[in-house]
């Protein structure tokens, strides 16, 4: 059995991710599962590893945030002037 626990949140992910969260059943921040040790469990944890920390591996911080929806910035700003 693997202990996991969910450290950061989900919010604004793509939604394969909030997908893979959910699937490894976690609801709510600091929240704490066991999971079976198997390879799609495993595969699961190291797709989320940002997010979740496992017992027994050093959880990092991710330096930035590369799995959130990057939005693109409005058109509208600074065109008043023309």
């Amino acid at each position: 059995m693997l202990k996991a626990t969910l450290v950061k949140s989900a919010i604004g992910a793509r939604p394969e991710i909030k997908a893979t969260v959910e699937s490894l059943g976690f609801r709510r921040m600091n929240q704490t599962r066991e999971l079976p040790d198997n390879p799609a469990v495993r595969g699961m944890l190291r797709r989320v590893n940002f997010l979740v920390a496992v017992e027994g591996q050093p959880y990092e911080r991710p330096k930035r945030s590369r799995y959130k929806i990057w939005r693109a910035r409005s058109t509208k700003k600074h065109q008043r002037g023309n």
